[in-house]
């Protein structure tokens, strides 16, 4: 039976296949569909982004799709190209080969992709799904909304039909297009722009339709009437109408070293983009998102991807959300889409050949502006913390290669989380006075008085020890402050999940420091399980278990009977029910 929920685990088809039946597979069926319509045009696009021919972002939609519907754990992630991933696979693959030798270029990014896909896979198998947790959405935030200035900047050369080198800076390519601008060519130009505006409006008009396949007949159709072609605008160009074959990418052209970076930050960013849209999009269906499936999902998406010319391929929160919306039941939907792109790409191979690149590129300007995430940049800047974090991501983005941009963006992410974590809150409490139960509450907030012999200190947050230098500054402040007469610190351990050998190390060397002043450390509401650990551990005498309780009211009714009693009978306060009257 073990072996069997082992399979299943690994096989998820085989849970979900279960439950096709005629009315899941008309909802899919018609998802499916919508889908089909949605990843033509973003399909193509997302190629160019990429610096490969447009029948390779239909096969990255097809091979991709299929697989990480099969052995991904969410019902409605559509899989394929992304905008995000395509302009980092190109700036990680022209960072290695000339995209102008064409064929040298493509096998470094099959190789790219396969190395990336060994990568998730290797994560998901060693169950490390948690890794993307460690990210944060200011840095996602920062980091696609540069990826989409890149985007966008890259299509300038296209709409304006000027000649800009590849492989140019941000900097550079702007600079040069606006040094050129007066060479732009006119046809281009009114053709590009007017397929972005009318993608905006159909939009407008027709929220649910399929407003860039539209847009893009529409260019097609305006190029034709004003001779584009006649007039140096240049096409996308026929599709191969051939089905993606298998080949194992020639290794042998690489260092290791040339690939590892690259493919480790497009493994990274393909694994944050499809986690978060799958969880997404399971908030709204109500489904349980297991992000160690996701990571295998995605891996073996894409090392089958590499091997069926695929380029990197991860979520696609667009179609994703389109496939929710359209009622799709079971992953089934993401292979009939991909069933219905090979049918385009076998039957009409001819149908970019009469797409004008401009009207591309206007599509593209499009899609990267959808990228950036106003409603929730907008509350950023509210947090100047969070707003360095965002402008420093932006900015790596837009002037660094985009790899370590995305380290640079990991990296940001464990600084601000060790920060937050080396800084546990610790808050003076007490017991509450016109209240029956007396229930320990915060001393500023509630407006409360203190005994001037017993301060009690709630720790909530981890005492590690990168915590244990902020955690004895806030002591000894604490002391200084409680004057003569304190003769008790009870530290309320409620809100402490972790203790490491440096924490018990450090209360029981602070415990010491506090004797010698005449004042004892009282500990109270460990967690069970810290208890158990320290406990097996061998630790639980060095913190003195004699002083160790379950409840603050515990601690204090230990702490009371032992104050001065002088000082009682001259304190009006009357903090704890067991005071002397």
């Amino acid at each position: 039976m073990s072996k069997m929920r082992s399979i299943v685990r690994w096989l998820p088809f085989i849970t979900w296949g279960r439950t096709i039946n005629g009315q899941t597979l008309r909802a899919d069926l018609f998802a499916g569909l919508t889908g089909a319509v949605l990843v033509l045009p973003q399909g193509v696009a997302y190629a160019l982004i990429a610096g490969m021919p447009p029948e390779y972002g239909l096969y990255t939609a097809i091979i991709t799709a299929m697989v990480a519907a099969l052995f991904g754990s969410s019902s409605h992630l559509i899989t394929g190209p992304a905008a995000p991933m395509s302009i980092v696979v190109m700036s990680v693959a022209s960072g290695i080969t000339d995209p102008g030798n064409s064929d040298l270029y493509i096998n470094t990014v099959l190789t790219i992709t396969l190395l990336s896909g060994l990568i998730q896979l290797s994560l998901g198998i060693l169950r490390l799904g948690s890794v993307v947790n460690f990210i944060s959405h200011t840095v996602i935030l920062g980091f696609t909304s540069g990826a989409a200035i890149l985007i966008a900047t890259s299509q300038l050369k296209h709409i304006t039909d000027l000649p800009v080198a590849a492989g140019l800076s941000f900097p550079e390519e702007i600079r040069t297009i606006t040094l050129h601008l007066s060479q732009a060519n006119t046809y281009a130009l009114i053709i590009g722009i007017a397929t972005l505006i009318s993608a905006l409006v159909i939009k407008k008009l027709l929220p649910r339709g399929p407003n860039l396949l539209i847009a893009m007949l529409l260019g097609s159709g305006l190029c034709w009437l004003i001779d584009g072609q006649g007039h140096g605008v240049n096409m996308v160009g026929a599709l191969s109408g051939s089905l993606p074959a298998f080949a194992l990418p020639d290794v042998s052209l690489y260092e290791f070293s040339q690939l590892a970076s690259g493919a480790l930050a497009i493994a990274m960013l393909g694994l944050l983009e499809a986690v978060s849209i799958a969880r997404a999009i399971a908030l709204r269906s109500n489904q349980r998102i297991d992000g160690n499936q996701e990571f295998i999902g995605q891996g073996l998406a894409n090392v089958v991807g590499g091997l069926f010319s695929c380029f990197a391929g991860s979520g696609s929160f667009t179609r994703s959300g389109a496939n929710f919306d359209a009622g799709a039941r079971t992953p089934l939907a993401a292979i009939f889409t991909a069933f219905m792109i090979t049918l385009v790409l076998v039957s009409l191979p001819d149908l970019t050949g009469y797409l004008p690149l401009p009207a591309m590129a206007g599509a593209i300007i499009l899609i990267a502006w959808n990228l950036i995430d106003i409603k929730n940049i907008i509350p950023i800047f509210r947090f100047s913390s969070e707003t360095a974090i965002f402008i420093v991501t932006l900015l790596a983005t837009l002037f660094i290669e985009l790899e370590f941009a995305i380290y640079l963006g990991v990296l940001i992410s464990l600084v601000a989380y060790l920060k937050r974590t080396s800084r546990p809150s610790i808050i003076n409490v007490a017991p509450t006075q016109n209240e029956p139960k007396r229930i320990i509450r915060n001393i500023q907030r509630y407006n409360l008085q203190e005994c001037p012999q017993i301060k009690i200190l709630r720790i909530d947050g981890s005492l590690f020890f990168g915590a244990i230098d902020h955690i004895q500054s806030v002591l000894q402040q604490s002391t200084a402050a409680g004057g003569p007469t304190l003769k008790y610190i009870i530290i309320n351990a409620k809100g402490i999940n972790f203790i490491d050998l440096a924490g018990i190390e450090f209360l029981a060397q602070e415990s010491s420091r506090l004797e010698k002043r005449g004042i004892q450390l009282v500990i109270c509401s460990l967690k069970g399980t810290i208890i158990d650990e320290i406990r097996a551990k061998g630790f639980l005498d060095k913190l003195g278990p004699q002083r160790i309780f379950d409840t603050a009211h515990q601690a204090i009714s230990y702490c009371v009977p032992r104050l001065d009693q002088q000082v009682c009978k001259e304190c009006s306060k009357k903090i704890f029910t067991e005071c002397p009257r």
